[in-house]
Parts: C-alpha cells; sequence; structure tokens
C-alpha cells in the first residue's frame, strides 16, 4: 500500500463524511456534515467551504494539474456562493455535493490522467468562454442604463 492509497481512502472517507454520512429516515437520500453546518447562519458556509477545500489542497499535493483544480475549486465556489441563500441554499448544498464531485474529479485524475486533463481543460475554457460573455453583456447593461439616466436628466 503507497502513501497515495491512504491519501486516496482518507479523501474518499472526508468527502463521504461531509455529503453522505447522514441516511434521512423515510427516504433514499443522504446528507452530510457540510449540509448540516450550512444551517449555521454565516459561519456555517464558511466552514463548509474550508472543510470543502481540503480535498482541492490534497488534489494539489498528488499533482493534479491546474484544470483539474479550477474545476474542483468551481464545484466548491458553487456550493459556497449558492449556499450563502437562506435554504434554497442548504438544499443545493446537500444535492450538489461538491465533496463527492471533487473525489470524484481526483479519482478520474489518478486513474487516467491525460482523459481527465482534456475534460477539465474543456471546462475550463467553456468556463473563461462564459465569464467573458457574462462580463460583456454586464458591461453593456451598464452602458444601457448609464444612457438612459443621461438621457433622462438631459430631457
Amino acid at each position: 500500500m503507497t502513501n497515495d492509497d491512504a491519501v486516496r481512502r482518507r479523501l474518499a472517507r472526508i468527502a463521504w463524511l461531509l455529503d453522505n454520512s447522514i441516511p434521512l429516515p423515510g427516504v433514499k437520500f443522504r446528507i452530510g456534515i457540510d449540509a448540516i453546518l450550512g444551517l449555521i447562519p454565516g459561519l456555517g458556509d464558511v466552514l463548509g467551504v474550508l472543510l470543502s477545500s481540503y480535498i482541492v489542497r490534497e488534489a494539489a499535493r498528488l499533482g493534479a494539474p491546474p484544470s483539474v483544480l479550477l474545476r474542483m475549486a468551481w464545484n466548491v465556489g458553487v456550493e459556497g456562493v449558492v449556499g450563502i441563500v437562506p435554504f434554497i441554499g442548504d438544499v443545493f448544498d446537500a444535492a450538489w455535493k461538491a465533496n463527492q464531485r471533487n473525489y470524484l474529479l481526483l479519482e478520474h485524475y489518478l486513474d487516467n490522467p491525460r482523459r481527465a486533463v482534456r475534460s477539465s481543460r474543456l471546462f475550463a475554457t467553456l468556463l473563461i468562454f462564459g465569464l467573458i460573455v457574462f462580463i460583456l453583456l454586464l458591461a453593456w447593461f451598464g452602458f444601457v442604463v448609464f444612457r438612459a439616466v443621461v438621457h433622462a436628466f438631459t430631457s
């Protein structure tokens, strides 16, 4: 057994604990400690993001490339940002399961690095493209609003 195998088992356990360790009675759905922490106003989501970041840090230590790490950070970021919204964020957090997603990304990378890097690069490219389009649309909207305000005051 190598050290990497021990790290993989530890990360699998942490991801399970954070996302799937608590069965909900009467349904076939599980939540984890991360969803419970999210119920604590303000502090809970910050703690959840910090705990989730541990898996990303360990992936970096295991040699995951930037494209895979970006994809993992995106999962944690989405969970953290949406988690801020009361109630809806907590439900989203329980369903999104960023830690399980990130553990699977790491597993795919360790098992088939070329394929994982290729799919993560595609994700990173689409993400950057989407952000550029978003910024351009935001700038255009700002310009339209500014022009409307100037027109309202000059009329």
